[in-house]
């Protein structure tokens, strides 16, 4: 049997194939920069967000994608924005969710050749090329994060928000893993690695395990009331030729 056919972004698999030419190393770490830039400005005035990760195969009429219908509609109600990856699946429904109930929905894509096409229910989206970039931008403009059921990008999202937090890197944001079902063999074997002293048990303290939509917002709201001030918007500078 032939092994499956790997596909990595031109530009980030030159990128980590090793050293290059002095050259190259310059231009990619411009490009980099630009990507940066590039998503400053389109994000800057969309806060402040809950961010919602999950798989983009789920599409609509799965049970998941209905509740991160539920999850973004819930979300506009409290004011937040709602941000995700951008692309279909869980990520649009709850997208989606927010634009059907009058709240803002943004979104973080990343340039794929499947998979990841920006859905239609973002107000304002910006279109990346790295995927290191693109999970600064969606931890930058987030106080809270609430992970669905997906596969190796969700998986490297919630590890990712897990490990900033746990080391003190970013406050510690409420995390809400949501899919009691399809998460327990991960939720027990996260208790494994408490019992082999790989993590601390008041790790487990930074995710919230739940399936209901009411408390994992109950959660986040009583969270971010009790530990943080919430930054709103700024206000656009004309000279820079911003816009909101």
């Amino acid at each position: 049997m032939k092994p499956p056919k790997k596909f990595r972004l031109p530009a980030e698999g030159f990128y980590l194939d090793g050293p290059k030419e002095r050259r190259n190393e310059l231009l990619f770490a411009f490009e980099v920069f630009w990507e940066f830039i590039k998503g400053f400005r389109a994000l800057h005035f969309v806060g402040p967000c809950i961010t919602v990760f999950g798989s983009a195969r789920f599409k609509e009429g799965h049970p998941w994608y209905e509740k991160a219908r539920e999850l973004g509609r819930a979300i506009a109600a409290t004011g937040f924005t709602t941000m995700t990856g951008g692309g279909p699946g869980l990520m649009e429904g709850a997208n989606r969710g927010a634009w059907e109930a009058g709240g803002q929905s943004v979104g973080c894509n990343i340039v794929l050749p499947h998979e990841q096409e920006p859905n239609p229910y973002l107000h304002k989206w910006v279109n990346i090329r790295y995927f290191f970039v693109r999970k600064v931008l969606l931890h930058k403009y987030s106080y809270a994060f609430i992970v669905l059921p997906g596969g190796w990008g969700t998986m490297d999202e919630l590890f990712e928000t897990l490990t900033l937090s746990q080391t003190g890197i970013v406050p510690d944001f409420p995390v809400v893993l949501m899919g009691k079902e399809y998460y327990q063999p991960l939720w027990d074997f996260l208790q494994e690695m408490v019992q082999h002293g790989t993590i601390s048990p008041e790790d487990l303290n930074l995710i919230k395990f739940t399936d209901s939509v009411e408390e994992a917002m109950a959660h986040i709201q009583s969270f971010v009331q009790h530990n943080f001030k919430v930054v709103r918007k700024p206000r656009p500078l004309w000279w820079f030729l911003e816009k909101a």
